[in-house]
């Protein structure tokens, strides 16, 4: 426990869940990250796309980056109007649920899910890669890296969701400051050179133009920059998390995370056009991410350049803890419905739902092992869900509005039917472009997921109608139940556990099973002396000690025999197992002790004796 306070801090009780909360200033970091820090790889992965057409990448950044901020403006639009709405969070999930049914909320979920995954690895490969660009050296430990970042966010995020914003809002504002500052700097030289700037540090030289520019080419250069929009759901999904009052705190934040990416994607296109910036081969030796080429061009790779690029690097890893964030809620609310174990709706010890941050863990790490902690490899895969979200969330507010009307009903219902059209033609795109490049694997995950959840929610259906009833209690046939006892020699242990035998029933039996007979009459004596001959003298009823010999040494056979004879002379009756069992003081202990006693319990667990009741027994030892 001490080791746990250490790590994760102190627990939490539930009435202090309140001074947890957050506000726009620690909200952009907590729920915003991932969509500022996009900035960072949402141009590379266009460019990326049009290496093929070497030096003409550049003329053709622009357009697409103004495409991709029209339609980040119709979905800030859009979710204003989702907060508003459902001030207990409104994502996806529940909106498409509530207005477009049990499937399209599950579609969301699912398609949320993964993206909450992707946003994780991604963010946290991409971080990686920009601290390989300033180190090469590093370039052979970047799978370990990345798995050495993500525990880290694991523990920042189960130690609550107050501290993971004050572990994250120095390296956030850092980070836009000292990118808006290299950018304000770009600007003012370009002007100064009359639009030809003369970058600081060469830049590497153009690759040759193997393919010409075609509207496939475009359309999937425009489908990879398209993840610079991911995370944008996040605050409205995450309206729960903010103090009062929730909505204007949570409106305030997604406007604040909307303008900075905007400014940034449009500042990084315009100076990426203006000094002549081109991806490079990710993966591969000489790599240099396009945001370390930008910053060298502009300021040179001094301590500007360090300086940057450390910020960089750190909101890259740390724009995982949006995925942190809203990945556990989500599994809370589809859990709450059934549709996913009960156990993701509980909090754990710092008001953070423990078991969705540990599953988001340990997927984030399959994947990023899985794709040797690359991001242009995972880019394929981003997308999809998170598109496939937004154009279900703007569907299920058009419904809602059509539903609700009012005055001002018309309007959002224009602004959220744009919205979803915007998006799904985004989603369109995606899906064409990216499909055999990988995107078949979301849409594969995504059905999986689909089924998954149908498939809990008919096994608790199905688990309520075995259990729910409403006859009453039977009172009949109270009789006390037989109770054997296991017994491998006379001890305290043995002692507590027979004394709460005779107390449970007046018919016990002590169950000892032997390998051999060496060792039977010293403890048929012993049990003479302890037991039967001190019960004579109370005029109590003694336990009766039943020796079975087990020549291979089996326990759980000749046990179950035992019980099965005694389930057939006693039709009807209660059987109830007691079952003494050390419990060790330390870790160590456990090496000990050979556990006998649990892999008994677990035997009698799955025998599917239904007349057949447990009951442990412990002995605390103190050292």
């Amino acid at each position: 426990m001490a080791l746990f306070d250490w790590l994760l801090g102190r627990p939490l009780a539930t009435a202090e869940e309140e001074g947890e909360r957050v506000g726009p200033v620690t909200g952009v970091p907590v729920l915003g990250l991932d969509g500022l820090a996009s900035a960072a790889y949402g141009p590379e992965a266009a460019l990326t796309v049009l290496l093929a057409i070497g030096a003409g990448a550049t003329g053709l950044i622009g357009p697409i980056t103004l495409l991709i901020v029209g339609l980040l403006f119709l979905v800030f639009l859009s979710y204003r109007q989702t907060i508003a709405a459902y001030p207990g969070g409104g994502g996806s999930y529940t909106v498409a649920k509530e207005n477009l049914g049990v499937r399209a909320g599950l579609l969301a979920a699912a398609a949320l899910m993964i993206d909450y995954v992707l946003v994780v690895a991604v963010g946290i490969s991409a971080g990686i890669g920009a601290l390989v660009s300033a180190l090469p050296a590093l370039q052979p430990h970047t799978l370990a890296l990345c798995l050495v970042v993500l525990a880290a966010l694991a523990i920042i995020n189960l130690r609550g969701v107050r501290e993971s914003g004050a572990a994250l809002a120095v390296p956030t504002y850092l980070f836009v400051g000292a990118l808006f500052g290299v950018l304000a700097v770009g600007v003012w030289k370009v002007i100064a050179a009359g639009g030809r700037p003369v970058p600081v540090v060469p830049l590497p030289a153009p690759g040759a133009t193997t393919e010409a520019v075609g509207v496939w080419l475009l359309a999937k250069a425009f489908a990879s920059g398209c993840t610079a929009m991911t995370g944008v759901e996040a605050v409205s999904n995450g309206v729960p998390a903010f103090r009062e009052p929730r909505t204007v705190n949570a409106r305030r934040t997604l406007a604040a995370v909307i303008v900075i990416l905007s400014a940034l994607l449009l500042g990084i296109a315009y100076l990426c056009r203006a000094y002549g910036v081109v991806a490079t081969e990710p993966g591969r030796p000489g790599y240099d991410s396009v945001i370390s080429q930008l910053v060298a061009a502009v300021a040179g790779r001094g301590a500007v350049y360090y300086v940057t690029i450390g910020s960089v690097l750190a909101v890259l890893c740390l724009s995982a803890n949006t995925g942190f964030a809203d990945f556990p809620r989500l599994c809370r609310a589809v859990a709450h419905d059934g549709y996913l174990p009960h156990g993701f709706g509980h909090r754990g010890r710092r008001l953070v739902y423990t078991r969705g941050i540990v599953v988001l863990t340990a997927l984030s790490a399959g994947l990023l092992v899985a794709f040797d902690g690359v991001t242009d490899h995972l880019i394929p895969l981003f997308a999809v869900g998170a598109f496939l979200a937004f154009t279900l969330s703007q569907l299920g507010m058009v419904a809602h509005w059509v539903k609700a009307g009012g005055r001002g009903a018309r309007g959002a219902v224009v602004v959220n039917a744009a919205g979803a059209l915007g998006t799904a033609v985004a989603l369109a795109v995606v899906l064409v472009a990216k499909f055999a490049d990988g995107a078949w694997v979301t849409v594969l995950l995504v059905a999986v997921l689909m089924s998954a959840f149908l498939g809990v929610r008919r096994h608790y259906r199905a688990v309520a109608g075995q259990l729910s009833t409403a006859d009453p209690l039977d009172t009949s046939d109270l009789s006390p139940p037989l109770v054997v006892i296991l017994v491998r020699g006379w001890s305290k242990l043995t002692r507590k556990a027979t004394r709460l035998a005779m107390r449970l029933s007046p018919e016990v039996y002590a169950l000892h099973i032997a390998a051999d007979d060496l060792q039977l009459q010293a403890l048929e004596e012993e049990w003479a002396k302890r037991v039967a001959e001190p019960c004579r003298s109370a005029g109590a009823t003694a336990p009766k000690l039943i020796v079975v010999t087990s020549p291979y040494r089996r326990l759980y056979t000749p046990l179950m025999e035992f019980l099965a004879d005694l389930e057939r002379a006693h039709p009807g009756r209660a059987i109830a197992v007691v079952v003494p069992e050390l419990v060790e003081h330390r870790w160590y202990h456990y090496l000990l002790h050979n556990q006998t006693a649990a892999i008994i319990k677990g035997y009698l667990y799955f025998s599917g004796l239904e007349r057949v009741s447990v009951v442990n027994v412990p002995w605390y030892l103190r050292e």
